[in-house]
């Protein structure tokens, strides 16, 4: 069924997001200082390319320099990222059938908004978080 959904959500919304996480991943590795944030959209957009199957979890070493981050990441392209997951999401509500692939469209905003501290990981493989 995973393979399915995610099938649907490639053609029907995938493709474009991930478009747009690229779009932003280039535009925020312009200068150096700006790396790190493109190496989160591209990790992000991978995720929002083929998401049924796959979860976030917040990394427990994750700290005080991972909520800066992304207080700047949410001024720079978050707003932007999870205004499309809104659009989409509700766009993909209207039919019954888009109703799972708009369920995961939200579930993706607060991945968009903050995604620095939180690890991608498959849902079928049971995860530990690093030790400190």
């Amino acid at each position: 069924m995973k393979t399915i959904l995610n099938i649907i959500w490639l053609v029907l919304s995938g493709f474009w997001l991930f478009l747009g996480y690229v779009f932003a991943g280039v535009l925020l590795c312009v200068t150096i200082i700006g790396i790190p944030f493109g190496v989160a959209a591209f990790r992000i957009g991978t995720y929002a390319l083929w998401p049924f199957g796959r979860t976030t979890v917040e990394r427990r070493d994750a700290g005080a320099p991972s909520f800066i981050v992304n207080i700047l990441w949410l001024i720079l392209a978050g707003w932007w990222l999870a205004l499309a997951h809104i659009v989409t999401g509700l766009i993909q509500c209207v039919t019954i059938i888009g109703i799972p692939l708009g369920i995961a469209n939200f579930k993706l905003i607060p991945v968009s908004l903050f995604p620095l501290g939180r690890d991608i990981v498959s849902t079928d493989q049971p995860f530990t978080s690093p030790a400190r």
